[in-house]
């Protein structure tokens, strides 16, 4: 366990005593629903646009509060953002690359020394649980109530069945009857009861939409059982278009269900007369490739193709596409901040995983320590619709591991993206987003002016934060 040091001790008496003077003078202290998916595009919700998909409850929280239209994680799979998320610094700082495999290193999670937000809300007087995924450490030392959780219900792993999964519960695993996403929202609603009358921090980290995506109930599955999906691509050559269509159906019952629960605890904080006091977050470890480009994961994408394209680099099989794509790092977001957010508004302004530490703490009133460390910018202006002078530029990276093995290295801007891989010599990619969105061509070998200004750019911009983060010798 974490040692207690007097600083600690002292934050805590002043964080009790500063929720127990609001309390007494009548203001309000806001609770924090933390609503975090898995796997899920940016393109997989209603109020993305997507007209097959129906999601009625997230569509309504979008209708109530803010979209973030530019919202993107700094490293497009699960274990490195949800470090990110949690101590606001990048999976190669923390020694978490790629996802966590327990079986092949059980030795690896979060180190239990990194302040993390939550542990700051938990000692500001919060009361704080997470249900559902955690995946960041499955080893006692790395348990997530020894990292800011006064409680835990759901999976240490990366993943468990739709169904009938085994589940921690009050500290021990146990084989549960139901489906999962419906488990872990039970459990969440249950603590939002319990501690209604005290502010509170949930934290439900939804497995879905990860595969696998079925079983799913009837009323989340039959709505697309029959679906013939539209494709984002459908003209790519030698797309699995059949296989593409049976995968896209099965994930968006899976969203579906994701989207059932979220109605169920916006219903319990109306029932509560708790909605009006409590900040409602809603977004994604990372966004997912569903067709798009003739991919399907996240940044460990695969093609999806009857016919493989030749590989040429060492550490990539030919089935395989390590990417930085925007799909993968773009996540679904909503703010709903009762009387700050305004309704059915969104904002522009590029924010990433790394940026919720700092506004989390600014919108509980929690002073972040002088002697912690992070990377995230507070966009508590943004959300309130204050000027300020926002830098919509950000690094990215990931070092992938289990299957390819890359260090890619990137920076986007909202005119380019350059992406650099130092484990496999020569693989670059250069794209124009306002000319080619997609990011379909790669621009790395033009010789036109602005393509070679822009390379040149981002690579001294690649360079000189990798050498900030002192980064330059990844581990292995």
């Amino acid at each position: 366990m974490k040692k207690i040091c007097p600083r600690r001790l002292f934050l805590t008496f002043l964080g009790l005593l500063s929720l127990l003077t609001m309390r007494a003078g009548g203001a309000e202290h806001p609770n924090i629903l933390f609503i975090y998916t898995d796997d899920q595009a940016p393109t997989a919700a209603g109020f993305a646009g997507n007209k097959e998909l129906k999601t009625p409850n997230l569509d309504r929280l979008a209708a109530e509060g803010c979209i973030l239209r530019n919202a993107f994680t700094t490293t497009p799979v699960c274990s490195p953002s949800r470090a990110g998320l949690a101590a606001s610094r990048y999976g190669s700082e923390l020694g978490i690359l790629d996802w966590i495999n327990p079986s092949s290193e059980p030795e690896l999670g979060l180190n239990p020394n990194t302040v993390t937000w939550m542990e700051l809300l938990q000692e500001a007087g919060y009361h704080t649980g997470l249900f559902g995924k955690w995946h960041l450490g499955t080893q006692t030392q790395y348990h997530p109530t020894l990292t800011g959780y006064d409680k835990f219900m759901g999976i240490l792993e990366g993943g468990c069945p739709p169904k009938d999964p085994v589940l921690e519960v009050n500290g021990h695993k146990e084989k549960q009857s139901g489906f999962t996403v419906d488990l872990v929202t039970e459990a969440a609603m249950e603590f939002i009861e319990a501690n209604k009358s005290e502010p509170f921090l949930v934290s439900l980290h939804y497995r879905e939409p990860h595969a696998a995506w079925l079983p799913a109930r009837d009323e989340d599955w039959l709505p697309y059982r029959d679906l013939d999906p539209t494709l984002p691509d459908p003209d790519i050559e030698n797309l699995d278009t059949q296989r593409v269509k049976k995968m896209t159906r099965e994930y968006y019952a899976s969203v579906a269900s994701v989207d059932r629960n979220v109605g169920r605890v916006l219903d319990l904080l109306e029932q509560l007369k708790l909605r009006h006091q409590t900040i409602v977050i809603f977004t994604s470890d990372h966004g997912y490739h569903n067709g798009h480009a003739g991919l399907w994961f996240k940044g460990n994408a695969q093609w999806m193709l009857t016919k493989l394209p030749e590989q040429q680099w060492p550490h990539i099989a030919a089935k395989q596409r390590p990417n930085l794509f925007d799909q993968a790092l773009r996540v679904p977001t909503i703010v709903s901040w009762p009387n700050v957010t305004q309704p059915n508004s969104e904002l522009t302004e590029c924010v990433t995983n790394l940026d919720w530490y700092p506004t989390l703490l600014s919108i509980a009133g929690v002073e972040l320590p002088a002697d912690v460390h992070i990377h995230g910018r507070d966009f508590t202006p943004l959300l309130k619709g204050q000027k300020t002078n926002w830098d919509n530029e950000f690094y990215c990276e990931y070092s992938m591991r289990h299957g390819a093995t890359t260090d890619m290295r990137g920076w986007r801007t909202p005119e380019w993206k350059l992406i650099i891989d130092s484990a496999n010599p020569g693989r670059a990619e250069l794209y124009d987003l306002k000319s080619d969105p997609r990011e379909f061509k790669n621009l790395i070998d033009s010789t036109a002016p602005e393509h070679v200004m822009a390379r040149e750019r981002l690579t001294a911009k690649i360079e000189a934060y990798v050498n900030k983060l002192g980064i330059e010798e990844v581990p292995k």
